[in-house]
């Protein structure tokens, strides 16, 4: 199948949370036979700050206008199947709307979102909001995550269908690596600085290395240069995926703060989590709805539900209880989500209407 993708960047992760996701899938799709092309605009300056890796498995397109776009989409139309991902940054509403225009009897049309409870809440605030009226138009609706609450959303709106392709674990990308001493800390936490992320950050991370002066506390990625931090906090800035074993590997145990968005959906393990899973960190996450669909509580992660229980993790759990933990958690992810996986989940799903469309047809 040749797919044709519009997203924010499958080359760099910068100022972009996706990219791993991206990666994961599309690689994946690849291996399954899949010819896969991946447009992502000069937006953000995350041309400027590619990541290092080999992205072969994609014919990646580079675009820098609006004036790009319409022989984008005559490509995309000689294609399998056409993609729009939310959140492209840039263009984002011509995008949903032409898309649509480059389905025919040998094309269908997906829109696949990385952030759904973001794309609902739009939606929601603004009954005006242009691509209501589009979501019945799409032969699928993908989620990176949400579970039954934004399948039954979607299909409120008007979806055929709506399917969760959660995070996973890329194997060959996060793994084990020797502990880095200049990285070394008792807790670490990576997340670029936003509105709905902020308050929580406040709650979970910072509020922790108050109440715990003497342990080391580690706050990766870009944004929080203007945030006052205690002193036991050290901002690492941007780290970049190839970064991401070094600084898992070296810190005693990891911290995961979804948004506020996404922690009141459920449902929604971040990248953050599979990454930490395969380096065999120790990962704390905040409470979700959902959690126990991916990971056993105390046995393969552990979940704290305020500041004080993120500090009690840290000094009540051994060095080699969390070192179990997380191999424990690593175990689970290779079992049971793995890139590969996912990737055999779309290929069914899409498969699956492809058939039974055939079928119809024959009728």
């Amino acid at each position: 199948m040749r797919i044709f993708a519009f997203g924010s960047s499958i080359t760099s992760s910068y100022w972009n949370g996706a990219a791993t996701y991206y990666r994961g899938i599309y690689r994946q799709l690849h291996a399954l036979g899949h010819h896969v092309t991946f447009a992502e605009p000069d937006a953000y300056g995350r041309q400027q700050k590619r990541d290092i890796g080999d992205f072969s498995y994609v014919n990646s397109i580079i675009y820098r206008s609006a004036e790009d776009i319409p022989a984008l989409l005559r490509q995309s139309a000689e294609c399998d199947l056409v993609i729009k991902h939310s959140g492209v940054g840039v263009f984002d509403e011509l995008l949903e709307e032409k898309v649509l225009e480059c389905r025919s009897d040998s094309t269908r049309i997906a829109f696949w979102d990385v952030d759904a409870p973001a794309t609902l809440a739009r939606m929601e605030e603004n009954p005006a909001d242009a691509f209501r009226a589009l979501i019945p138009e799409y032969d699928f609706i993908f989620t990176y995550g949400g579970g039954p609450p934004v399948v039954e959303h979607y299909q409120r709106l008007g979806a055929a269908n709506c399917h969760p392709i959660y995070n996973a674990l890329d194997p060959g990308t996060h793994y084990p690596v020797p502990a880095d001493p200049d990285s070394a800390c008792d807790l670490l936490f990576v997340g670029h600085r936003l509105p709905d992320r902020e308050r929580r950050v406040q709650e979970f991370f910072l509020r922790a290395a108050e109440l715990a002066p003497d342990l080391r506390f580690s706050l990766g990625g870009e944004g929080w240069e203007g945030k006052r931090l205690p002193t036991n906090v050290r901002w690492i800035g941007h780290v970049g995926t190839g970064d991401h074993n070094r600084v898992n590997c070296s810190a005693r145990m990891v911290l995961n703060i979804n948004r506020d968005s996404m922690a009141s959906v459920g449902f929604s393990p971040p990248t953050r989590v599979f990454e930490a899973a395969g380096a065999g960190a120790c990962l704390i996450t905040d409470r979700w709805t959902g959690i126990e669909n991916f990971f056993v509580p105390e046995h393969e992660i552990l979940v704290a539900g305020s500041a004080e229980e993120v500090v009690a993790c840290i000094r009540n759990i051994s060095e080699a209880e969390a070192r179990q933990i997380g191999s424990n958690m690593r175990q689970r992810a290779l079992r049971d989500h793995t890139y590969a996986l996912r990737a055999q989940e779309v290929d069914a799903i899409i498969q699956n209407m492809l058939t039974e469309q055939t079928a119809g047809c024959g009728d």
